[in-house]
């Protein structure tokens, strides 16, 4: 167990600061002439980066879509098609996961050593979208196979690279709404794609002599590959990278503001040595696995919404059917995700509120294994879309939580979700399909799964606690004022 004053040296620590409005503090008559004129300007430069880092959701939706529109293909004969046998199907959901895996780290740390994140990022959009058109072409199993995996491999570069990009513009108090507000993405995802996927594979079929879910692939692969060239334009860069759409006055104060962030936690920007020892210092540090870990279990127990239209399929009704039922709980999900994560931000807690989300699931499983009555089958896909903020909160749980210096923390939120990952790639195996229709045993399962995070991070929390008290200890006998404290 190290020392607490060891323990800071990479784990960042959280300032009791009271939560300020999503466009910074609000004037007051007593404020001097200086700094109303930089809570003017932060307030445009917070609004100017809304609205470019509002991109992020738009290629959030289609990443989503790109990842689970083969769940909505196996509706309409993507498996007979492409002549799939026994676990293959599965394993086809799984490989995208397994390119996942590989890259994340990896291009995170690219990510600290280039300039223009818009062009990387938005590149390798544009790339995957070619690759989802590909997979709609395939003529077997080990074509579409080959393509999802370098899907993943190049996907794997977007939702860490995002999460890191948005901690390089917004302070620790503004950054778990924004976060919250770009992964509420997978809801609106989940709810549109299904209505987008429903009106492709109910209306193209034998369009130009292609099936229905071919155009499936085709369709949102275009769409993924003009988003990523529109995102060449509109996402921001780095603060220390020109940006010709602030003023000198925002852009000076863009960069302060993260030079006072980073105060006493390290650099505000990357360093150019010490790559190679960042990733020894997390891979060797047991609390990263820990809390990895218990990101894989996480990840692992919301794997329902890979098969979300195949469990919405058990109640009986056509592929159409299925796909619309679909739309409701995501959507509601959307508004839950928002209103849980902002809640959380604004009481400064975390292990509460990701526990009410897994509880949620829990809830959800156990209704679906009581029964196959249509009516609480469909509230148990509620209880269960509702639950995927619970992997929101824990992600902005990390990054809130390890070190402060741009370059740690841009490998440690890719060395963590690479762990947490491997909770996906392993995941669609859970749900084969001679478990169905009833898939009582993948519930069991998935709700073990829940408890297991549940209890590490407990066991994270109470950890981060002991810290917290043993800061307290110090500055009371020194008679310090009080400090940093870490987020609970």
């Amino acid at each position: 167990m190290s020392s607490p004053s060891e323990s800071r040296s990479l784990l960042h620590l959280e300032v009791g600061e009271s939560t300020q409005s999503a466009y910074g503090t609000s004037l007051n008559d007593n404020d001097d002439p200086e700094s109303i004129s930089r809570k003017v300007v932060e307030r445009n430069l917070l609004r100017k980066l809304d609205f470019r880092t509002a991109y992020l959701v738009l290629i959030y939706i289609l990443n989503q879509m790109d990842r689970n529109n083969a769940a909505a293909a196996r509706l309409r004969g993507l498996e007979e098609d492409l002549g799939m046998k026994g676990t293959q199907f599965n394993t086809l959901i799984s490989s995208l996961y397994i390119g996942y895996v590989f890259m994340q780290t990896p291009s995170n740390f690219i990510l600290t050593r280039i300039t223009k994140p818009s062009l990387y990022l938005s590149s390798c959009m544009s790339l995957w979208g070619l690759l989802t058109t590909l997979i709609g072409i395939s003529t077997s199993y080990y074509q579409a196979l080959s393509s999802r995996f370098l899907v993943g491999f190049l996907e794997a570069t977007f939702y860490p690279g995002a999460i890191y990009l948005l901690s390089r513009w917004y302070r620790r108090e503004e950054l778990g709404y924004r976060t919250a507000f770009f992964t509420a993405g997978i809801g609106i995802s989940n709810a549109f794609g299904s209505l987008l996927a429903s009106g492709i594979l109910a209306t193209m079929e034998g369009v130009l002599g292609y099936a229905a879910w071919r155009w499936l692939f085709f369709i949102e692969g275009y769409l993924t590959i003009l988003v990523g060239i529109g995102g060449m334009f509109i996402l921001p860069d780095f603060p220390s990278s020109p940006a010709s759409w602030l003023t000198p006055a925002e852009h000076n104060l863009a960069r302060k503001r993260m030079e006072e962030d980073s105060e006493g936690h390290g650099t505000a920007e990357p360093t150019s040595s010490g790559g190679f020892a960042v990733v020894l210092s997390l891979m060797t540090d047991w609390r990263a696995w820990l809390i990895g870990t218990a990101l894989c279990c996480c990840n692992a127990s919301l794997s329902f919404n890979m098969f979300f239209p195949t469990l919405a399929a058990t109640m009986g009704y056509s592929p159409t059917i299925s796909l619309l039922l679909c739309t409701p709980p995501w959507i509601m999900s959307t508004i839950t995700a928002v209103t849980i994560a902002r809640h959380s931000d604004a009481t400064r807690e975390r292990f509460g509120h990701m526990t009410f989300a897994l509880l949620m699931l829990i809830t959800g499983y156990v209704l679906a294994m009581s029964t196959m009555n249509f009516t609480v089958r469909y509230i148990s896909l509620f209880f269960m879309a509702q639950a995927q903020v619970s992997n929101v909160i824990l992600l902005t749980w990390i990054s809130n939580t390890f070190a402060r210096s741009s370059s740690k923390r841009a490998v440690a939120i890719g060395f963590m979700n690479c762990i947490g990952t491997s909770g996906n790639t392993l995941s669609p195996y859970i749900w084969p399909s001679s478990w169905g229709p009833t898939y009582t045993n993948s519930y069991l399962i998935c709700i073990v799964l829940a408890i297991s995070c549940i209890s590490l991070c407990w066991v994270f929390r109470r950890h981060l606690e002991r810290l917290n008290e043993a800061a307290g200890e110090e500055e009371r006998e020194l008679n310090l004022a009080k400090g940093y404290r870490y987020l609970l």
